[in-house]
């Protein structure tokens, strides 16, 4: 049982993945106070933009390690989600800053919807992520 990189990748993987299944949640709860009219889409887009690009440069960060690391199974799952922030950030709104929601779009109910799926989404994702990733530490401590 060694200590190597693909190990050291998958433990960082591990940790981000947590500060992820977070800011995942986060969005989660915050389009359902939108939606409840809980609070106003002004102060719900101000918090949750500044969230956006540390999320994709976290899921960048440990992609970048597994790709070092020589870990393909792992880059093939997360280059689908990693295309869909590239495209999503691409096709955002104009705004003056940066983020990806629009107080004045963001209570159109379609909008509304299709945010908050994609917060669910990418929960899941992030949780089933976090097991291969303990998985994949586990193997790679066991098998070297």
């Amino acid at each position: 049982m060694a200590f190597n990189f693909p190990a050291f990748s998958y433990i960082i993987a591990l940790i981000v993945d947590a500060f992820l299944i977070f800011f995942s949640l986060f969005h989660v709860i915050a389009f359902d106070e939108l939606k409840t009219d809980y609070k106003n889409p002004i102060d719900q887009c101000n918090s949750l933009n500044p969230l956006v690009l540390p999320e994709y440069v976290l899921h960048l960060i440990f992609n970048i390690l597994f790709v070092a690391a020589g870990e393909w199974v792992s880059i093939l799952i997360n280059i689908p989600l990693i295309a869909y922030h590239i495209n999503r950030y691409r096709t955002r709104p104009v705004m003056s800053g940066p983020g990806l929601y629009d107080p004045t779009s963001i209570m159109n109910a379609d909008t509304l919807t299709r945010c908050q799926r994609e917060g669910w989404i990418k929960l899941a994702f992030y949780l089933l992520s976090f097991f291969y990733y303990l998985y994949g530490m586990i193997y790679s401590l066991i098998s070297s």
